[in-house]
């Protein structure tokens, strides 16, 4: 499957688990509002075998529009990475 909908997914995880569908997605929801909140608190959510959420500072830095050319201030902000394992990685390659 190239590319699976929400929907599709959590009909394999209950499929996986024996649970219904919305039972799947209220335990798919409380995982991803766990791992948020400890990425915020954190700084960093370990997936073991596939890898990892981290928190990172994105420094201030000039750009440019590309329509008119000019040139803008972009200011500093947080953002959220993913890093995949390297087993994950392995497996893959």
């Amino acid at each position: 499957m190239a590319k699976m909908t929400k929907s599709q997914f959590m009909a394999m995880v209950g499929e996986m688990f024996g649970l219904s569908k919305k039972d799947a997605g209220e335990k798919w929801e409380a995982f991803v509002t766990m791992a948020l909140k400890d990425v915020r608190q954190d700084g960093e959510f370990n997936l073991p075998g596939l890898g990892k959420l981290v928190k990172k500072s994105r420094a201030a830095r000039q750009g440019r529009n590309p329509l008119t050319g000019a040139t803008i201030q972009i200011p500093a902000k947080t953002v959220v990475k993913f890093r995949v394992a390297k087993s994950a990685k392995d497996s893959v390659l």
